[in-house]
């Protein structure tokens, strides 16, 4: 590091001495570091307040202030020159940032970053994204023939496997002979790849780079995938030690700990969901939601439970310890708080996802369907915040997709009132995400003959017009995707529910028949979404059977009389008149 300038030395050599710009100098002189700008403004801000009345240094007479500027002290007139070069540095050092033709070159003082000491899972998680981006980026280098830059990571890559090896190895209890193997061969793969890229910079013919870059290729396979099996290795071993750790512990804090490091891994991904389901993670989080004494746990259990079953493995560990009665349980017994029947609900949500193919075989969940559904329900009515509303509709939703004999459960329970009463509620109803839920109930109930006249009775039909409207608020993409299925499911159920004449009048009296038009005429209106369209036509189509005189001339040629598919092409390529 430069000093300030001494005696003897002009205050302008000392500016470009520390590598700040003395005239006018390129950009790539900005390199002087924070500190030393921090250190130089720090300074004038203690002269200046030292000074009486607030003056500047420049404000005070010098002696001999008219002698030849070498026989100024030479420090006094540096910080003098600071003062005007005060807004230069800020700028130099704080906005310059350096302009890199490689996009990735940001990137690589990141990735140089070290792990925090002590804890090899957050350890493992970073050094593996570190390794995953560089293979990643090395593969896209490599199709692009820059070999300066795949020889460049490569180097790169070897220096982070070698960091995770040493690493890991410094703060894990015991290395196994299967990870030592697999070590040694990652090591050689890195430094093959390194070798291999370094012979690729000094061939220029075209034939043989190209048969070099299969080889280089090949071993860039190779060591993702022993990379691959390292970090499983590791990352399995690591939730192991929290697994037992949470079985064999009678400590609160202690348990509570060691789950919350369990949901954090789950945040990370289906594959570490599975390593966790495989290695009794499930059966040792049911454990503690039947210990009375880690009550006050139920609520992270869950969470981190529903967030295991996002994975078949989890699924299945769960139906094997009987969770489903567990579940059950948990929601039919008042004396838990809301927030741990509000979890129960989440994880009833997951394991019943119709996006989940494997959860259709989940059978130990109809033996308890009907004290669940039961449960849900009274847990809508009784909800004290949306997202307590939003769980429980979630899993109400999902089970009608489960089994129809869901919706007879929930017809029986008087459920349409309790929804349909929930959406007058900002409280419990505020977001287009729990209106879709609310819909899809509807709409999958609606298939039954007796849900129309509770529709009616409930003034249904006026909610669904509502929800025909359904605009989004922030513009968000997952937003504007809610507000799009809410259109469409209540298209979808009023198309169902128009079976019934009486339905279809109440329709036509709320000028539903004009919404739906409106859906179909103008694409903005929709969001421009196919699957709006098409319900939007089938509810029309259903409606003008039943009352043709609402609608005009043109809307019935256009709309109603063609084929579905020739009035879809018609308003699919309609263009907005604006006049």
């Amino acid at each position: 590091m430069r000093r300030p300038p001494g005696n003897g030395e002009t205050a302008s050599e000392g500016i470009r001495g520390w590598g700040l710009w003395g005239r006018h100098e390129p950009r790539r002189l900005c390199c002087a570091g924070p500190d030393r700008c921090g250190q130089a403004l720090l300074q004038i801000g203690v002269n200046m307040m030292a000074l009486p009345g607030g003056r500047h240094l420049d404000s005070i007479p010098l002696p001999g202030q008219r002698l030849h500027l070498m026989q100024v002290d030479s420090v006094q007139r540096w910080m003098e020159d600071l003062k005007l070069m005060t807004e230069c540095e800020c700028m130099c050092v704080l906005q310059a940032k350096p302009i890199s033709l490689e996009e990735d070159a940001q990137g690589d003082l990141i990735l140089a970053g070290g792990s925090g000491p002590g804890d090899p899972l957050q350890l493992l998680l970073k050094r593996g994204w570190v390794i995953s981006t560089e293979l990643r980026r090395i593969g896209q280098k490599l199709a692009q023939d820059r070999w300066a830059r795949v020889h460049s990571m490569s180097v790169r890559l070897t220096c982070h496997a070698r960091s995770m090896v040493s690493e890991y190895s410094a703060v894990s209890r015991s290395s196994s002979q299967e990870m030592g193997q697999i070590e040694k061969l990652l090591m050689e793969k890195c430094s093959e790849l390194s070798a291999v890229t370094e012979r690729c910079l000094q061939v220029e013919n075209e034939h043989i780079l190209k048969s070099m870059k299969a080889c280089v290729s090949e071993t860039l396979s190779t060591l993702g995938q022993h990379f691959g099996q390292l970090l499983e290795l590791a990352l399995t071993r690591e939730v192991q030690a929290l697994v037992r750790k949470i079985d064999a512990s009678d400590n609160i804090y202690t348990t509570e700990s060691t789950t919350g490091n369990l949901f954090s891994l789950t945040q990370e991904g289906a594959p570490l969901c599975r390593i966790i389901a495989k290695e009794g993670g499930v059966v040792a989080l049911f454990k503690v939601c039947r210990q009375d004494s880690f009550r006050c746990l139920y609520p992270q259990a869950l969470r981190t439970l529903a967030s295991i079953c996002c994975v078949e493995e989890g699924v299945h560990q769960l139906e094997k310890v009987d969770g489903v009665l567990c579940l059950a349980d948990i929601l039919t017994d008042d004396s838990h708080s809301e927030a741990t029947r509000a979890e129960a609900a989440a994880v009833v949500a997951q394991v019943t996802s119709p996006h989940l193919p494997f959860t259709q075989h989940l059978s130990s969940f109809l033996e308890s369907m009907e004290e669940i559904v039961t449960a849900l329900v009274k847990l809508c009515q009784e909800a004290s915040s949306g997202e307590v509303f939003l769980l429980a509709s979630a899993a109400l939703a999902n089970i009608t997709f489960f089994d129809t004999m869901a919706c007879e459960m929930l017809l029986q329970l008087k459920a349409i009132r309790v929804l349909l009463e929930a959406c007058s509620d900002k409280q419990r109803v505020d977001t287009p995400y729990t209106r879709d839920q609310i819909v899809t109930i509807l709409a999958n109930m609606s298939v039954l003959e007796q849900c129309a006249s509770d529709i009616i009775q409930e003034n249904g039909v006026q909610l669904i017009m509502g929800l025909l409207s359904e605009k989004p608020r922030s513009g968000t993409p997952a937003e504007v995707a809610a507000c799009e299925r809410v259109q469409q499911k209540a298209a979808v159920t009023l198309a169902r529910l128009s079976r019934d004449p009486d339905v279809a009048r109440e329709a036509v009296r709320l000028s539903c028949m004009s919404r739906l038009i409106e859906l179909c005429r103008s694409p903005s209106k929709r969001n421009s979404s196919d699957a709006v369209l098409v319900a939007c036509l089938a509810a029309l189509r259903r409606l003008a059977g039943v009352c043709p005189e609402g609608l005009q001339d043109s809307d019935f040629q256009q709309l109603v009389q063609p084929r579905l598919v020739d009035s879809f092409l018609l308003c699919s390529n309609m263009e907005e008149s604006f006049v």
